[in-house]
């Protein structure tokens, strides 16, 4: 039995267009001035994303620039299923192949956004929560563009701007900077599927989970829901966790070799580990491969890795989606038919934003009744009768919490 992924069926039909776009460098936008992005930031308010796009005739002169997070852009991962959602989207209306561009360090994050505004882009989509802060400030600067934030929950205050100290979070996003829409995915949820996987395919009672960076409130959130999933299914499982960087997004995403050093370790030093979800981007491909030279099952993140990350299929028993490339291309579709909202808007198990990718040759090593236990963890999920995170505060809490969740 296997789990239908939203998703995998866009990636297989832009993944050679993406690759396209990426094999030497990424397009040019106009250039702008440099100046320096600020730090991310947290959250207010949100709106409910809908499960489908509208329909929109294929014509369309809307300009769409991609401003990626650093690393690359086929990165098999957040950067490249974002970029695939906005090539999608701009097909689905007959518009251009979107620019792209990828920044070499945070404090380019600005410049490029300028570079789009300047060039006269209609819509500027931002990869992933560290470009949630230049988002919005541009978002608030510039009322006649349309921004979509990928993991966007930045802290606006009464007047619509940045806060980057979280004093005054009380803005809303929709009423202040209405053409900013920032895209929000319950991580948890997914995370908890994923320990439903791992704790249904370990034989020792012991997994882990290796995070990217200790700062990054998502990557929390999934390994919170991943211990969560795993209990629900053997409340004795022992769940070790590790980050791979306090707060350097370089090392922690963007240094598969090193992700390879430290997977190495993190299994050397967890003896009888047997399971090993990553939440570390191209990092975390690293510690992949460490698990398969090891010879232990792992889980990919964010999106379909045994499609994405053809090193992984040795071992992978399935990934925690996030469903990146649909909701990019939805909200360039909604912007077209002019139906577009802006604000926080979720995806979740409501609206098919979250799930896990089929098991593909690794059913064989799962019980067979692991799709009723993902059905019915969907359907919790969906009632509201299954709970995938702690209780606020805790949940998504940064630095990461050590154990990661209360025993």
């Amino acid at each position: 039995m296997r789990i239908r992924s939203t998703g995998l069926t866009l990636f297989a039909g832009l993944s050679i267009l993406v690759a396209a776009c990426t094999s030497s460098t990424a397009s040019t936008a106009p250039s702008g001035k440099a100046s320096t992005a600020p730090s991310a930031a947290a959250s207010t308010a949100a709106s409910t994303a809908p499960s489908t796009a509208p329909s929109v005739k294929a014509t369309s002169d809307l300009k769409i620039g991609v401003v990626t997070d650093v690393g690359a852009v086929n990165d098999k991962n957040f950067n490249q299923f974002s970029y695939a959602g906005a090539v999608n989207g701009a097909v689905s209306i007959g518009a251009k192949t979107p620019s792209v561009v990828v920044p070499k360090a945070p404090a380019d994050y600005e410049r490029l956004i300028q570079a789009y505004v300047t060039g006269g882009f209609n819509v500027i989509v931002g990869v992933g929560f560290n470009l949630a802060n230049p988002i919005a400030k541009a978002a608030k600067a510039n009322p006649n563009i349309w921004f979509i934030g990928v993991d966007h929950n930045p802290c606006i205050n009464a007047k619509g701007d940045v806060d980057t100290t979280f004093k005054d979070c009380t803005g809303v996003i929709a009423d202040l900077i209405p053409k900013y829409i920032a895209l929000n995915y319950q991580e948890d949820q997914a995370g908890y599927l994923a320990g439903i996987v791992a704790a249904s395919a370990s034989k020792s009672g012991i997994i882990g989970a290796v995070g990217g960076v200790a700062i990054c409130g998502p990557c929390v959130r999934y390994i919170q829901g991943y211990y969560m999933g795993a209990k629900s299914v053997n409340p004795a499982i022992q769940i070790k966790t590790a980050w791979v960087s306090a707060s350097d997004f370089v090392k922690g995403f963007y240094d598969q070799a090193g992700g390879t050093t430290f997977g190495q370790q993190f299994i050397k030093q967890n003896t009888g580990i047997d399971v090993v979800f990553q939440v570390a981007g191209n990092t975390g491909n690293g510690v992949i491969d460490a698990g398969c030279a090891a010879k232990i099952n792992v889980i990919g993140v964010d999106v379909d890795q045994y499609q994405s990350y053809a090193a992984s299929q040795a071992c992978i028993l399935t990934s925690a989606e996030k469903h990146l490339s649909v909701s990019v291309s939805t909200s360039i579709q909604q912007i077209a038919a002019a139906t577009a909202k802006g604000g926080l808007v979720f995806y979740d198990a409501k609206n098919d934003g979250i799930g896990v990718a089929p098991f593909y040759d690794a059913a064989s090593k799962l019980p067979a009744d692991i799709q009723t236990k993902i059905d019915a963890a969907l359907a919790g999920m969906k009632d509201g009768s299954i709970k995938t995170c702690p209780p606020a505060p805790a949940c998504g809490k940064t630095p990461a919490p050590d154990p990661i969740v209360a025993p």
